[in-house]
């Protein structure tokens, strides 16, 4: 005879701790810092670091060290993987608790909505901003208004960007480097900073639009072979589109966007 007494799927009791749930949240938006953490929680950095070690321990979180300063570590959310675990957890309960994200948009009602505008910062707005930039507008089909800028624009868009844009069926031919500045008196909804170094500096904004952090290495910094090259562009443009998937959910939610 089966146990009558299951034990709840290891996601559940690792999320449903008060600390962890919030800190999942927070991580859910931006990727943080320890201390970034405790303050926006106002717990103290034992506790933390502690509840952030068993979600690391759970793969559900994953620490990286900023480009700006090796001393920093941004963590952030493994949101892939925390889908996995949902799904297979709802699964275990009852298969209609869960719909795919094709059919819950086909459930949906068509808003009415204001355009969104997010804006991307890094430094020389010649790779990972431009290549979000470029991502965010093919992803959403249009329906997001999207711009990328730098603080010290470089001369050109770097050859591999376009050619990575390209090879995805995207065209980046009419992009350009662009200052910050030609857009820092316009509103946005969101702000998303890709590059640790301009994180620590963000300018402010009409609105005081929501500000997202995402630790992104910068493959134009790539030493070796242009097949190296080639392949760190082709990491960064496939973890952008993960997060950019993984963004749209929360806009649409949010903001009353509904995306084809």
């Amino acid at each position: 005879m089966e146990n009558a007494l299951a034990p709840p799927p290891s996601l559940l009791k690792l999320v449903a701790h008060e600390v962890r749930w919030n800190l999942l949240r927070c991580l859910a938006r931006s990727d943080y810092r320890v201390q970034d953490l405790v303050d926006r929680l106002q717990l103290p950095q034992n506790l933390i670091s502690y509840h952030l070690k068993l979600l690391r321990q759970g793969q559900l979180v994953r620490e990286r060290h900023s480009s700006a300063d090796e001393r920093e570590v941004f963590y952030r959310l493994e949101v892939e993987r925390l889908q996995q675990l949902y799904w297979q957890a709802g699964d275990m309960l009852h298969p209609a608790i869960t719909l795919s994200p094709e059919q819950a948009l086909t459930n949906e009602k068509q808003r009415p909505h204001q355009p969104l505008r997010i804006l991307f910062l890094c430094t020389e707005n010649s790779a990972r901003s431009q290549m979000a930039e470029a991502l965010l507008r093919h992803l959403s089909h249009g329906m997001v208004e999207a711009f990328s800028v730098g603080s010290t624009p470089a001369e050109q868009i770097h050859p591999q960007a376009r050619q990575c844009m390209e090879r995805m069926g995207i065209d980046m031919s009419l992009a350009v480097p662009k200052h910050l500045d030609l857009f820092q008196s316009e509103r946005f909804d969101a702000i998303i900073t890709v590059c640790d170094s301009l994180h620590e500096v963000c300018p402010t904004f009409p609105g005081d639009p929501e500000r997202i952090h995402w630790s992104v290495p910068d493959p134009a910094r790539t030493q070796g072979t242009e097949e190296q090259v080639r392949a760190a562009f082709e990491q960064t443009a496939l973890q952008l589109t993960t997060r950019l998937r993984f963004l749209l959910p929360l806009l649409e939610r949010e903001k009353g966007l509904v995306l084809p």
